[in-house]
């Protein structure tokens, strides 16, 4: 297994990008704990710190895909920096003028999070120009996934402690300066200058004109929703048993149990279709959640339960990816994974509301009942839509506009070819003309 990720990381590119993904994805992971930190720090209450925190997840969902369109039309680089810039200093403006007035407060976390690059989108946009062969796509389809878990594990332990040793205030400014510099180390590498999406019919609908990405959407939503009942039950249970900190333990057993997966799925070589491989991980994801339910007292065996429960995810996220870029319409593969992003944070967001309420009336086993139903409900989209997520997008030749401009002097290159196509004596894959990137 450690051969195959050895591997992985010495091609040529990968760490790079894969590091300046994780980094510039810092501002938006940390967003919503550094704005409520800022928020109280500032005299504000709860609840303006959970509409300020709200209203940036909000404009991220509408932002990542919109501007994942403009990426995929106009390339990486004219989008990704100046986004980027543009969302750090809206951030910035928060941080210097605080809360008060409000009304500029409103705006600057507004724009702050509709300008969030959409660099997890571009990461897997690119993967497939910078990898050859199926195997090593996979692989670093499962390699972002748990990059992931570790990012959103470590990037709020970052906010916290720069918080405690200045402010909360240098935290976000440190965190979206981090945020500029991660998304330019990406941009100006070779693979994002070079890459080019290919040309895309003209459609208001975009990505989303896909049935086979409309299921598969519709799926993550549930299973956003699953995680966010997760998350705030785990909260009310360690509540219940008079020990606050042991919600972080099931925490961090569901990412440790997300990590495991996805390094086991990704040291692996799969073969057949990865829309039946889907079905087959989120089943099995939907049963780690039913065991919850028994929400035993003791942290241990909760701990153990809460790890099981993740043990699937990041597989399922992994083959997920490679499934979208099967499903694109040519020349929307950024736009798509940007749309999983946003599906997936909506559902988390509206599971994380809707178990408020069923925790106060029938307790944390009613919230870990609703993950449940998350689950379920997740695959029984997958089954029900089964006719159009089997029938992907074919292309049967490379296809044009992905090749890579020639440099004055340099070698030829050779253009990127679509997953399922084969170049001479290569079993390779490929997205339109790109990889793919991680992210939220």
């Amino acid at each position: 297994m450690a051969t195959g990720y050895l591997e992985l990381l010495r091609a040529r590119h990968t760490t790079r990008l894969l590091v300046g993904t994780l980094v510039g994805r810092l501002p938006y992971g940390t967003a919503a704990l550094a704005i409520v930190i800022f928020v109280r720090a500032e005299g504000g209450g709860y609840p303006l710190a959970g509409l300020l925190a709200g209203l940036y997840g909000l404009a991220t969902a509408v932002g990542q895909p919109l501007l994942g369109r403009l990426a995929d039309l106009y390339g990486q680089p004219r989008v990704m920096l100046p986004s980027a810039l543009v969302s750090a200093l809206a951030m910035g403006t928060f941080a210097v003028s605080g809360i008060d007035p409000l009304p500029l407060a409103h705006a600057a976390v507004l724009i702050s999070g509709l300008t969030t690059p959409p660099l997890e989108g571009g990461l897997r946009a690119l993967w497939p120009s910078v990898l050859r062969g199926e195997g090593m796509l996979h692989r670093a389809y499962a390699l972002d996934a748990v990059a992931q878990e570790i990012m959103f594990a470590a990037g709020p332990l970052v906010v916290l402690v720069l918080a405690g040793v200045w402010s909360p205030a240098v935290a976000l400014l440190v965190i979206n300066v981090l945020g500029v510099l991660g998304a330019l180390s990406v941009v100006v590498s070779e693979p994002s200058r070079r890459w080019r999406s290919a040309p895309r019919e003209a459609h208001w609908l975009g990505a989303l004109r896909s049935p086979g990405l409309l299921s598969l959407l519709g799926a993550f939503f549930f299973i956003g929703a699953a995680l966010g009942a997760i998350a705030v039950a785990a909260v009310a249970w360690a509540e219940v048993r008079g020990d606050e900190l042991a919600s972080t333990w099931l925490l961090s057993g569901l990412g440790a149990g997300a990590l495991l997966g996805g390094l086991l799925y990704g040291a692996r070589h799969w073969t057949g279709e990865p829309e039946r491989r889907l079905r087959l991980l989120v089943a099995a994801l939907a049963a780690g959640y039913l065991p919850l339910l028994f929400a035993p007292d003791s942290l241990v065996p909760m701990t153990a339960l809460a790890a099981l429960a993740g043990l699937f995810l990041a597989p399922a996220l992994a083959c997920a990816f490679v499934v979208i870029d099967r499903h694109a319409p040519t020349g929307t593969v950024t736009e798509a994974f940007s749309w999983l992003v946003t599906t997936f944070g909506v559902g988390s967001a509206l599971g994380t509301a809707a178990t408020g309420p069923i925790l106060d009336r029938w307790g944390p086993g009613a919230g870990f009942a609703l993950s449940s139903v998350g689950g379920v409900a997740a695959l029984l989209v997958l089954v029900a839509t089964r006719g159009a997520l089997d029938t992907p997008v074919r292309r049967a030749a490379p296809v044009v506009g992905t090749a890579v401009a020639p440099t004055p002097g340099a070698a030829p290159t050779e253009p990127a070819l679509p997953l399922g196509v084969e170049a001479p004596g290569v079993s390779g894959s490929g997205g339109p003309g790109g990889a793919v990137g991680p992210r939220k």
